[in-house]
């Protein structure tokens, strides 16, 4: 592999982990996962939200102009079924009950945790405007793009901000034996009152 397309790669992984990074509806659900059902859980919630961001990098990387003006135009059905997702998620963990352990990895439960992340994030097709501000930034999308560069960006955006998720859960699982059924019933309410915060905030912009 070339210098220039390491340097590529290496821009994609912090461009990931900084998107990631910011603690959301994702992040919540993330650390509420991983300290209610295990690190897997919360690893696979995040690789969901990990997905969508690539699959927008990867619209802005390639100047799939088309696909950007679709979602773009489509914001507010986007933002209201995804708001509406969230405050449905946000009462949900508001009012379940906390595990006395973590549960064993299940394929439906893990397919449901991916799931989720990913259809919320998605339903976010603003977040394509900073991917496309970002590539061309690095001279890569648009309609003389480099095809081969931006492929490069856009795999370096998924690991790193799969290295974020990897993270996060890793540095919760150290801390769910500190938490008493007791404290996980209390995150389970926090977590869904701010769950259901954004879920409003987001219905609320829409008027």
């Amino acid at each position: 592999m070339r210098c220039v397309d390491i340097d590529f790669l290496f821009r994609g992984l912090i461009i990931g982990f900084s998107i990631a990074a910011p603690v959301g509806p994702i992040g919540v659900l993330c650390i509420r996962r991983t300290l209610a059902k295990g690190r897997v859980y919360g690893l696979v919630s995040g690789l969901g939200a990990a997905t969508a961001d690539t699959i927008y990098g990867f619209t802005a990387g390639f100047g799939l102009t088309f696909i950007s003006e679709m979602l773009i135009s489509q914001h507010v059905w986007l933002r209201l079924v995804g708001g509406s997702f969230l405050c449905f998620l946000g009462l949900k963990t508001f009012l379940s009950k906390p595990a006395e352990k973590a549960v064993s990895a299940k394929g439906n439960g893990l397919a449901s945790s991916y799931t989720s992340t990913f259809f919320l994030t998605i339903t976010n097709p603003v977040t394509i405007l900073s991917f496309a501000a970002i590539f061309a930034g690095f001279g890569v999308g648009g309609a003389e793009a480099n095809y081969f560069s931006a492929g490069i960006l856009v795999i370096g955006v998924f690991v790193g901000s799969a290295l974020w998720w990897f993270f996060l859960s890793s540095s919760v699982t150290l801390f769910r034996e500190k938490f008493s059924p007791h404290r996980l019933l209390w995150l389970n309410r926090i977590s869904g009152i701010i769950l259901t915060g954004f879920g409003l905030i987001a219905l609320i912009s829409l008027i």
